[in-house]
């Protein structure tokens, strides 16, 4: 079941999104959170954030918009708290960043790079809910590449760079970041979304817009998922509505090595556990390695 993200390693490519999943440690009395391919923890910056006033979330069809404004308790609580934990609990750790600037994202990974049980450093450089930063990095190549360069050359972690699906040409900020030093790509993010209370006539979410997310994004997920992966030759993550192993397989044969589920860990915090026994009983009666799924749609 293993595969390969450039150097990372994982024993299978089930992983759980960022931001989605708390920091993993929130988990582990419903799951064992060691036996999925890895945790991409809720997304660390420099100093603690108390994120966007509320309401923050609402409910779609078919999935939901979040405004969460990446709350998070800060670089030091995590590796003083909740990172030792996730080391005795077993599990493989991707710590997401975000920073306003190249030069803080840089920061982040310098300190983290000399940090005992991560794995990997995931740059978010599209997050459509924060106004400092946020979606400017992940929209054009060259922002893009200034991030993945700064980080690249602060740490020598595998680094994995979060795209957004409202960039110009996603293709061309994949090689920016791919040419910048990027180990592997995940994508998508989140897309900007807005839902109104026709009754107030006001917006459901304090910062009246945020990132829609669920099975209501998943086609133009795994779209851009098959471009990137036809234009880079990079590793790729798949993200957007995965709830089933249909979806993972999807995601694959498009061109993704791995893939992270999200909003699904809201209404079942074990999906991906019971995604990895369905994978695992469909690459075992099919004789296929995960790798062996990896682009193979048929388009002609």
């Amino acid at each position: 079941m293993a595969v390969r993200l450039g150097p990372l390693e994982l024993k299978n490519p089930i992983m759980v999104a960022s931001g989605t999943f708390g920091y993993g440690v929130e988990y582990a009395d419903v799951m064992d959170i060691s036996a999925i391919g890895a945790i991409s923890v809720k997304g660390i910056s420099l100093e603690p954030r108390a994120g966007n006033p509320p309401p923050r979330i609402c409910e779609t069809p078919a999935g939901m918009i979040n405004a969460i404004g990446l709350a998070n308790i800060g670089y030091d609580a995590f590796v003083q708290t909740t990172l030792p934990r996730l080391r005795e609990l077993g599990a493989t750790v991707v710590v997401n960043l975000y920073g306003t600037s190249a030069d803080e994202f840089a920061e982040l990974a310098e300190r983290f790079d000399s940090q005992e049980g991560i794995a990997a450093l995931e740059v978010n450089i599209s997050c459509p809910n924060v106004k400092a930063g946020g979606i400017h990095f992940g929209v054009r190549p060259e922002p893009a590449a200034a991030v993945t360069r700064a980080v690249r050359e602060r740490t020598g972690l595998p680094v994995i760079v979060k795209l957004s699906p409202e960039a110009v040409n996603i293709a061309e900020v994949a090689k920016a970041a791919r040419e910048a030093g990027a180990d592997a790509l995940s994508l998508i993010n989140t897309i900007r979304g807005m839902s109104i209370d026709v009754e107030t006539r006001r917006p459901r979410l304090g910062s009246v817009m945020g990132g829609m997310s669920g099975p209501a994004i998943r086609p133009l997920a795994v779209r851009l998922v098959y471009e990137v992966h036809k234009a880079v030759d990079v590793p790729l993550i798949g993200i957007g509505g995965i709830s089933c192993l249909r979806d993972v397989l999807e995601f694959m044969m498009a061109g993704a090595t791995a893939v992270q589920i999200g909003t699904a860990n809201y209404t079942n915090p074990r999906t991906s556990l019971e995604i990895l026994s369905d994978f695992e009983k469909y690459c075992l009666e099919r004789g296929v390695t995960p790798a062996e799924l990896v682009g193979t749609v048929k388009t002609n």
